[in-house]
């Protein structure tokens, strides 16, 4: 107990030193707010197209889970099968364990969306029977992240001797995940690529730092000063140095976010949608910071622990 106030007054000297040592290092970058920047803007650059391209990456996962409602497979029918025993297959198929709905197209109304998609309206008047198909138009459960299912369902449902053509394009399904794996991995490679670099320019600004500050560290540690102690102005420097990069990094994907969001949008209508670009929200704008904040601690940690044991006072 009678060392409780010992300690108290030990953890507010330690914390009142941390803060004074921090807003030193930040006032040294305000002294010199080119250099600063110039760091800030390429640490943000860095970080900022890895994070593009997850968003971007992002958003196009967003558009494509509404194309798993879309994944239609059409059966031709044979032109001999009658309406009854098309009805009573469109039955069967409603209660496959991987079919959500099946809809019928009789003849009749097979022909009049032929008319209204071909143009051929006229023309299709001097036919003498109706030399269209009834089709089955089924709605599989499986998404569409998942085409190597859905071709089975489409092989086993051609195997129907009522079945002529069973017909759905999967490669476009199985081009775009290929795809978004591809991307996903890319963004891993560039993120590392990049990460490295901020580390690099993080290490090399501070190891200059130390170049400049070469005489006072000599003084500091001729008068018994810890390398912690000597080490710590330079941490808080990497520090400031992550900050400052996150939250340009943080303005440079917003600002591009709002000059893309309008034309994505005009892009969206013409297709009859209503998508808008999402960005990184709160949490991952955090996250953005935080990861700015630790690849400036540990390049400046790497720079300091490297360059200052070779300064000794002489």
């Amino acid at each position: 107990m009678r060392n409780s106030p010992k300690r108290t007054s030990q953890l507010r000297a330690y914390f009142s030193h941390h803060l004074r040592v921090s807003l030193a290092s930040l006032g040294r970058l305000y002294a010199q707010p080119i250099a600063t920047l110039m760091t800030a803007a390429v640490i943000a650059i860095a970080l900022a197209l890895p994070v593009g391209l997850y968003i971007g990456l992002a958003n196009i996962g967003q558009v494509s889970t509404g194309w798993d409602g879309s994944t239609q497979i059409s059966l031709f029918l044979h032109t001999q099968v009658t309406e009854a025993e098309a009805k009573k297959l469109q039955s069967k198929l409603e209660k496959h364990k991987d079919i959500k709905k099946v809809e019928l197209i009789d003849k009749e109304k097979g022909l009049q969306q032929f008319k209204e998609i071909s143009g051929f309206g006229d023309a299709l008047k001097y036919l003498d029977s109706n030399p269209l198909p009834i089709v089955l138009v089924v709605h599989p459960r499986i998404l569409s992240n998942q085409p190597d299912r859905t071709t089975k369902l489409v092989k086993d449902l051609g195997k129907n001797k009522l079945v002529e053509i069973a017909q759905l394009d999967v490669q476009w399904v199985k081009r775009l995940y290929t795809f978004i794996e591809i991307a996903n991995r890319s963004i891993w490679v560039i993120s590392s690529m990049l990460a490295i670099a901020v580390l690099l320019v993080v290490g090399n600004t501070i190891r200059l730092d130390i170049q400049n500050r070469r005489e006072e560290i000599e003084v500091s540690k001729l008068i018994g000063a810890s390398d912690s102690f000597i080490r710590r102005p330079f941490l808080y420097t990497g520090f400031w140095y992550g900050i400052i990069g996150g939250l340009l990094a943080w303005v440079i994907t917003l600002l591009s976010l709002s000059m893309m969001q309008n034309p994505i949008h005009k892009l969206a209508l013409l297709y009859h949608s209503d998508f808008r670009l999402t960005g990184l929200g709160m949490a991952n704008t955090l996250l953005l910071i935080l990861i700015s904040c630790a690849l400036g601690l540990i390049g400046s940690w790497i720079a300091v622990s490297r360059h200052l044991k070779d300064i000794e006072p002489s």
